[in-house]
């Protein structure tokens, strides 16, 4: 290599170094230090971040739900953002036990996600309202939608914005079947199974009629469970619910109108909305985020030098989750 070329390495070595040193200390300078430096309960997993400022010892609690509804562990230093299962689940048990707060605002944007984690999210609601008699409101997003509905039903309020993607009401489940491209290019699937239907939406093979209805029974019931919690939140009959669910979305106007949502409006409205109902006016408004660590605040620093390289990263791991087909409470395009 000539003395030109190795100039032109240590030229941009520096370059990326340089780079790196300044996301740095942009993060540095841009932290919020006041609330780093906020030392809590060892024990208490989450600080709280004041969004609007009150009088008195009552607070209203903002929670949000952002991402796909997945139970996956975060598998990197630099995947800190994306949707925690049980982070939420302590987030909901920690507004619940609180007494200092007397209201929990869920600010849902989600395609919805797995069927499990859902449920477990719905039911958790339904804890806190019967234990602490709590009131739970829904802010939805941009997309509540499917399994995003399926949490918001049991909410003593729903509020979703004009456009807002909602509904979806239904169950899906699907696999990809490769079985006529293998034959095409001679490529042979070798299965030793214990039993007939141990390979049930195999993708090398083509699935049978006996297959396809032990699937429908299943999304079948997922169905009617379905069906049964929004009957039961929003207190319609089944015949109206059957009939709203066919898997269509509906924007929030189209919703409010159906009977899916209360009211519309933003977060601030729900906020607002929530402060009139229950005399909480003077009430500070908070949110949940992680206990501070080095570790957290250098992941997200990272994240933001490399974004591509995180957002890859979040792909492989939703593929290498969904190997294996699972019936989803899911909106996708």
């Amino acid at each position: 290599m000539n003395q030109k070329r190795w100039i032109a390495l240590v030229v941009a070595a520096g370059l990326f170094l340089a780079s790196i040193g300044f996301q740095f200390f942009s993060s540095m300078a841009t932290a919020d230090f006041e609330n780093m430096l906020n030392f809590q309960d060892p024990d208490d997993k989450f600080g709280e971040k004041v969004i609007e400022r009150g009088s008195g010892n009552n607070k209203i609690a903002v929670l949000h739900l952002d991402g796909v509804i997945q139970d996956t562990t975060p598998s990197t230093l630099i995947n800190t953002n994306s949707y925690n299962h049980q982070r939420f689940l302590d987030m909901l048990d920690k507004a619940g036990e609180d007494n200092r707060v007397n209201g929990i605002i869920l600010r849902v944007n989600t395609p919805g996600g797995g069927v499990v984690e859902s449920a477990e999210i719905h039911d958790k609601i339904l804890e806190i309202q019967e234990q602490y008699e709590k009131p739970i409101y829904v802010s939805m997003g941009n997309t509540a939608a499917s399994g995003g509905y399926y949490i918001s039903a049991p909410a003593d309020k729903i509020v979703a914005h004009n456009a807002t993607l909602t509904g979806s009401i239904g169950v899906i489940m699907e696999s990809f079947n490769f079985a006529e491209f293998a034959d095409e290019h001679g490529i042979d699937f070798n299965t030793i199974k214990s039993g007939e239907y141990k390979d049930i939406m195999s993708m090398s093979r083509e699935m049978t009629d006996d297959e396809r209805e032990i699937l429908q029974t299943m999304i079948d019931d997922m169905y009617a469970e379905f069906v049964q919690v929004i009957v039961d939140g929003r207190e319609m009959s089944e015949d109206r619910v059957r009939e709203l669910g066919d898997g269509r979305v509906y924007t929030g106007a189209q919703a409010q109108k159906e009977g899916l949502v209360d009211e519309l409006g933003s977060l601030d409205d729900t906020i607002e909305i929530m402060r009139e109902d229950h005399d909480l006016a003077k009430a500070q408004v908070i949110e949940y985020e992680p206990g501070f660590n080095f570790n957290q605040w250098f992941g997200g620093t990272v994240q933001s030098m490399f974004r591509s390289e995180s957002d890859l990263i979040g792909i492989k791991d939703l593929l290498r989750e969904n190997n294996a087909p699972r019936a989803m409470f899911l909106y996708s395009q």
